[in-house]
């Protein structure tokens, strides 16, 4: 099949719309069940892309989040410790499996932003992991294959309706991409970059200790920008994107929306918050929306008309800003990435109070100087890889 019909495009009053190949080629997905949308298959095969090089690189089962043409979330699947099976809510779950292990890193690390996500998987999804997603709110997934119980599960989530692609690994995709913009026909290189340990040579810095995890994850957080709309920073942390800030205007504005996610992730990690004292009728998306209000500048609004009745068994006390700032700083050894050159030190400064100790950035700015002097400050390790990542 070399062609698709979709209900409608990115807006419901975008009709015809449809996926095809020029070339009069099958399609490298199949739709296993459901009906896939516009976004969804934008959402699916960038993700795909992405859970790919991430198992290239790292020689791990990866999973990625995907939310309106962005990673939500990506990781590999390294074992979890207790306190983040916690904050994921997958400290009740008897298997994980390391397939399962990366969903559950990609999904927890931003799950305000991963609701209703749609899903890359590297590997063929197993039982564990479908339970998993089954328990989740998700558009759809994307994977090599099922375990036929996986699939069976699958197709059981939302009323029968839910997305199940599977795609063909072998696929190449041709060397030139073209895209239309108001009749305009766009055509260029595809993207072919690849991202390894050799990306990182270039130390600039007056610190040049960069450990083969760090290595890692910098590979890491690049390969998560090589697929996230720009201007884009990532912050990663024992082999996940722990803070993604997607889309912005400003390269600082990236850096402090990435930043306060990172530190968010942080935060739900201390034990003001995970002995906040919810009521157990309470489900996991009230409780994320919960959390965001407690460690945000929004506790007020948890007193407000008796929400924290509703919500908790008594009243949590305050989570106070030198709280906060004492928790904060023991998150240490965070990985940077940016899809462009920092144009001033002022982004350096920022990543430090996230705890960032590896950098890595294209370098290129007239300002070079001066955020290498900012990294020098801090002790901080930074490389320049010469090579942009913007993705449009």
């Amino acid at each position: 099949m070399n062609e698709l019909q979709l209900k409608y495009g990115t807006n419901p009053n975008q009709k015809p719309a449809r996926i095809f190949m020029e070339d009069g080629s099958d399609l490298p997905i199949t739709v296993l069940n459901g009906r896939p949308g516009y976004i969804n298959l934008l959402d699916a095969l960038n993700g795909w892309q992405l859970v790919s090089e991430l198992k290239r690189v790292s020689g791990l089962p990866s999973a990625t989040s995907f939310k309106h043409v962005s990673p939500a979330g990506a990781a590999i699947g390294r074992e979890m410790s207790d306190t983040l099976k916690k904050i994921y809510w997958v400290d009740d779950v008897k298997t994980l499996t390391p397939l399962a292990t990366a969903y559950a890193r990609a999904r927890g690390a931003d799950r305000m932003s991963s609701f209703g996500d749609f899903i890359a998987l590297s590997d063929v999804c197993d039982v564990a992991t479908a339970r998993l997603i089954r328990r989740e709110v998700s558009d759809g997934v994307i994977a090599p294959g099922y375990e036929p119980k996986a699939l069976e599960m699958l197709k059981k989530k939302k009323q029968g309706g839910y997305c199940v692609l599977q795609i063909d690994p072998s696929y190449k995709p041709a060397s030139v991409e073209r895209k239309q913009v108001f009749g305009v026909t766009f055509e260029q290189g595809r993207n072919e970059l690849i991202i390894d340990e050799n990306f990182f040579s270039n130390i600039v810095t007056a610190n040049k200790d960069l450990p083969e995890e760090a290595k890692l994850d910098l590979a890491i957080s690049m390969i998560v920008l090589k697929y996230t709309q720009s201007n884009s920073v990532c912050y990663v942390k024992d082999g996940q994107a722990i803070g993604i800030g997607a889309g912005q205007q400003s390269r600082i504005h990236c850096t402090r929306l990435a930043g306060q996610k990172a530190d968010n992730w942080w935060l739900r990690q201390s034990p003001k918050v995970l002995n906040l004292p919810f009521r157990e009728d309470i489900g996991r998306p009230d409780r994320d929306n919960a959390i965001d209000l407690y460690i945000g500048d929004e506790y007020e609004d948890l007193l407000a008309d008796g929400v924290w009745e509703n919500t908790f068994t008594e009243k949590p006390s305050v989570f106070t800003r030198e709280e906060k700032k004492e928790w904060l700083a023991k998150n240490t050894d965070v990985i940077l990435g940016s899809d462009a050159f920092f144009p001033f030190g002022d982004n350096i400064e920022r990543a430090f109070k996230s705890g960032v100790k590896y950098v890595a950035e294209p370098g290129g700015s007239v300002r070079d100087d001066n955020v290498i002097a900012a990294c020098d400050k801090h002790d901080m390790v930074m490389c320049f890889t010469g090579l942009r990542l913007f993705h449009h």
